[in-house]
């Protein structure tokens, strides 16, 4: 029978591990470390030395230190998974007795893609609730998304959830912002998920989350889809809620299909009982077929007058992990097609004009008139000649 119910409760509460695996991976922990994480140990984990070095984390291991030598792996995932098969012993001496294990990384590289799915067949032999979570490279980054893809294929055998954030869809909540600071919302985004849920379950909150009801979620429940809403004003549940929703940072193929759903609320000291109830019934309506929901909330002064949505949904299909190709509704702007030349008509070539050819005219015989006349004229002549002779004689 129990005596002491602290200490009981101190030994009872789960075991939280955060590894920050690759360059990504580490700086998200790094975000985590400098916002305050007091549910748990930090692990930061690396093959850059130099990198390494300058994390905030509990516990630093180098990886693969005969393989790699300090200087990273090149952008090559088999030699991160080298690497962390290398250092296999340390990663188990520093995650053995964990319950709960966050996998953090930004797959695409070498080292987060490569070591993560070794590192996670380490934590399902260790019997550790795994949760991965990854970012994934934007669109025209081809090369490095088909890398991406093939690492959380391998992570969703040995992961019971893997939360995927597509850096690409940060357009919708990040689109104008200027790009430094975009490209810090992913790092954000996955360590405000892994804070607040860690939170949660260790702290006192407003409702809380247990352990065995994560488990009931994550467990098994292969990719993950996350969505977040924030607002403020009228209806500020609602709008949070739909935003949260209607954005979710993975493609997904049917959002009714997941198989579990996750939903935490923050809030102000103005929050009130009643709005996160709303929020958990409104996000209700949006998977009607499944039961699987548990929710959580907490109270942030930071956050008076408005209210922050995390739905997480467990269990969905998306097109990019698949490796199906989504037809997109594209607005194609044709080219204006020729018009139509009009027919001329067809000009045949002049003919050549046709001489008709007529039958040659009798000639009425002119020239044997000529002749006669002609004749005649000599006769003429001669008449007179032989008369003049005649007078002459006779004269």
């Amino acid at each position: 029978m129990v005596t002491d119910l602290k200490e009981f409760a101190k030994t009872a509460k789960p075991s939280v591990t955060v590894v920050g695996l690759g360059g990504a991976g580490c700086n998200i922990t790094t975000w985590i470390a400098e916002k305050g994480f007091v549910g748990g140990r930090i692990i930061a984990v690396n093959t850059d030395v130099n990198h390494l070095y300058v994390q905030k984390a509990d516990k630093a291991i180098l990886l693969g230190e005969k393989l790699c030598k300090g200087h990273g792996c090149g952008g090559y995932p088999e030699m991160g998974a080298q690497a962390a098969r290398e250092s296999l012993t340390e990663l188990r001496d520093e995650l053995t007795g964990s319950n709960l294990v966050f996998l953090v990384a930004g797959l695409g590289g070498g080292t987060g893609t490569g070591a993560m799915p070794v590192v996670a067949d380490l934590t399902r032999e260790l019997s550790a609730l795994t949760i991965g979570c990854v970012t994934i490279p934007f669109t025209i980054e081809m090369a490095r998304r088909e890398k991406a893809r093939e690492a959380i294929e391998l992570l969703a055998k040995s992961c019971d959830s893997v939360v995927i954030i597509d850096n690409s869809k940060l357009r919708e909540i990040a689109g104008n912002l200027p790009l430094k600071e975009a490209l810090n919302v992913a790092n954000a985004l996955v360590g405000a998920f892994v804070k607040n849920l860690t939170d949660t379950i260790t702290q006192p909150s407003l409702v809380n989350l247990d352990y065995a009801d994560l488990r009931a979620v994550m467990e098994r429940g292969g990719i993950s889809s996350i969505g977040i809403g924030e607002s403020d004003g009228q209806n500020r549940v609602e709008k949070a809620v739909a935003q949260a929703i209607s954005t979710p940072l993975l493609d997904v193929t049917d959002l009714t299909s997941c198989y579990g759903v996750l939903i935490h609320i923050v809030g102000g000291e103005d929050l009130t009982l009643e709005e996160v109830a709303v929020a958990g019934e409104l996000v209700m309506d949006k998977v009607p077929n499944t039961k699987r929901i548990i929710w959580g909330a907490k109270v942030d002064t930071n956050l008076t007058g408005a209210v922050r949505v995390m739905a997480v949904l467990t269990g969905v299909e998306s097109p990019f992990v698949s490796g199906e190709v989504r037809a997109k509704k594209e607005v194609v702007v044709e080219e204006p097609k020729p018009e139509p030349e009009p027919i001329k008509p067809k000009v045949e070539p002049p003919k050549p004009p046709v001489r008709k050819v007529e039958p040659p005219k009798p000639v009425i015989k002119v020239v044997e008139e000529k002749k006669a006349s002609s004749s005649y004229i000599w006769i003429t002549i001669i008449l007179i000649i032989i008369l003049v002779l005649l007078w002459y004689l006779t004269r």
